[in-house]
């Protein structure tokens, strides 16, 4: 297991997301959506796919796909062609469909607004569940994904070995008025800065409360 910086003080990490905050006040998902549907719909593909991936396979049928009960209509293998170049589209494209009935027959065609509704329809997980709950109804839920699970150990934040055991970590010690948008600044960071093989150092906002083995010295 790769050396583990030490764990971060309660004033590094207010000072983290006051930089974040100060730097993008309004983040948000890079994913493309128009309503709540295609906002999960988007999420549910972008499982071990790229948000740039799954953006441009959705651009085609979004304008007209834009309820559940509008992709049933269309159908499983007129969505399969359309996310064909994104991983897993097979299991995707079915998953969607079979969500989407589950909407009609079970939601009136609505999306559920509570973490249990939403991880019993197909394809929806803890993470894809935090999105939506934190994007479409403010809920004070992290996703965390490679980028977050990432920074979350090269920034001292925790050290958890699992996806759940690194969100309670995080939501045990980053400050509640962050919460909000805590996930959203995480993962454009690790998307953008702190990458994975060759982190950005020198462009980095809180290089100088970061105290990683991965930290480049100056």
């Amino acid at each position: 297991m790769p050396k583990l910086p030490p764990k971060a003080k309660s004033a590094e990490v207010k000072a983290m997301f006051q930089i974040w905050q100060q730097n993008n006040p309004n983040p948000t998902t890079e994913l493309a959506y128009t309503n709540s549907y295609q906002l999960l719909i988007a999420v549910v593909m972008s499982a071990q796919t790229t948000d740039v991936a799954v953006n441009k396979a959705t651009q085609a049928f979004f304008p007209k796909i834009q309820t559940p009960q509008a992709m049933l209509k269309w159908g499983e293998e007129n969505l399969r062609q359309a996310i064909r170049t994104i991983g897993l589209f097979r299991t995707k494209a079915k998953n969607v469909i079979a969500l989407s009935h589950l909407l009609i027959t079970q939601h009136q065609g609505q999306i559920p607004n509570t973490r249990e509704e939403l991880e019993k329809l197909p394809g929806v997980g803890r993470k894809t569940a935090n999105v939506v709950l934190n994007t479409l109804y403010g809920h004070p839920a992290i996703a965390v994904d490679t980028h977050v699970f990432r920074l979350a150990h090269r920034l001292g934040l925790s050290r958890g070995k699992t996806p759940q055991a690194v969100e309670s970590d995080l939501l045990k010690i980053i400050p509640k008025k962050y919460l909000q948008n805590a996930h959203h600044w995480l993962i454009l960071h690790g998307r953008y800065i702190c990458t994975a093989r060759t982190p950005k150092c020198p462009q980095c906002p809180v290089y100088n409360l970061c105290h990683s083995p991965d930290r480049l010295q100056e």
